[in-house]
């Protein structure tokens, strides 16, 4: 690892000049930002940093989001009572497909598409006098060892413009998936997808789950271990929507991708990867991040399916 930063340097060198892919201007205040951002970073379970480029520049979790409150509603209702609501099976759609409920159940085929997560969003409840949206600030701050805000103006973006995503809110309702309250379940899904960060901080969430739930700093127990599995396995087949299957072959770690431009890897016992740009490919992942986090993946043997 010693010379980690310096190859992190060379691909923010090799991939600033690719212009390809645009950023996600369906919602209006993504497509405000600076498209040359670029940063990449790397933390380990033992707390160790390496970074280059734009790593403090903040941008919003968007579906980075979905592992987390996925693994927060686990511990809430258990197992049992997610796996009756939500499938843990890959749709091959596109994460905003309106056809992803199950023929004849009607699940979500998984909770890291819109349909599954929005369900998921819904389960999150007001617990011990805290409320929901409270409690998940608290979550990813736990991830992140200081505390997190939603970006107002994103989330009111997406509010406008998610007629889409109420659309599936509303095919869920009739389903009996999620209940009456379809508007508050929206806006915690909306918010949670707004939550900043930077890369330096998603880093070190994936490497929360490379280190079984444990926070690399602050040492707590930021989700049940046993949980753990349920969240990776589900980013490996699920994450990266309908270039699962590319990933895995090329990459070979669970991963999950967000619209702001922004991807997570996980090495499960060693680190957590991720990277930040905001031109997006058709799939909705960062074209600049796929490539350096498949050039860094390739250069350590990260790989899971390697020794």
């Amino acid at each position: 690892m010693e010379y980690m930063n310096v190859f992190l340097e060379e691909l923010i060198q090799k991939y600033s000049s690719d212009k390809k892919g645009a950023q996600a201007s369906y919602i209006p205040e993504l497509a405000k930002v600076n498209p040359d951002y670029f940063g990449i970073a790397v933390v380990t379970v033992d707390g160790d940093v390496y970074s280059a480029g734009d790593i403090e520049q903040n941008f919003t979790l968007q579906s980075a989001s979905k592992p987390f409150v996925y693994g927060m509603a686990l511990e809430e209702h258990g197992r049992e009572f997610i796996r009756a609501r939500v499938g843990v099976e890959p749709s091959g759609e596109a994460f905003n497909s309106i056809v992803e409920l199950e023929k004849n159940t009607h699940r979500p085929y998984n909770p890291m598409i819109n349909s599954g997560a929005i369900a998921i969003s819904s389960y999150i409840q007001d617990k011990d006098k805290i409320k929901r949206l409270e409690r998940v600030l608290n979550l990813f701050g736990d991830y992140v060892n200081h505390p997190v805000s939603v970006d107002e103006a994103v989330f009111q973006s997406e509010k406008k413009t998610a007629h889409r995503n109420r659309s599936i809110a509303h095919l869920l309702r009739h389903f009996d998936v999620i209940g009456d309250d379809i508007e508050e379940s929206l806006d915690l899904y909306f918010k949670q997808c707004s939550v900043l960060i930077n890369t330096v901080d998603l880093a070190t969430m994936a490497a929360t789950l490379a280190n079984n739930g444990v926070q690399p700093k602050s040492q707590k127990q930021v989700i049940k271990e046993e949980y753990v599995s349920d969240m990776l396995s589900l980013m490996f087949t699920c994450g990266m929507y309908d270039t699962a299957g590319e990933w895995a072959y090329t990459v070979g770690l669970p991963a999950k991708s967000g619209v702001s431009g922004c991807i997570l890897a996980v090495v499960p016992g060693k680190m957590g990867i991720a990277a930040y740009s905001p031109l997006i490919d058709q799939h909705g992942h960062s074209v600049r991040s796929v490539n350096a986090i498949k050039d860094l993946v390739k250069k350590y043997n990260l790989s899971i399916f390697k020794s």
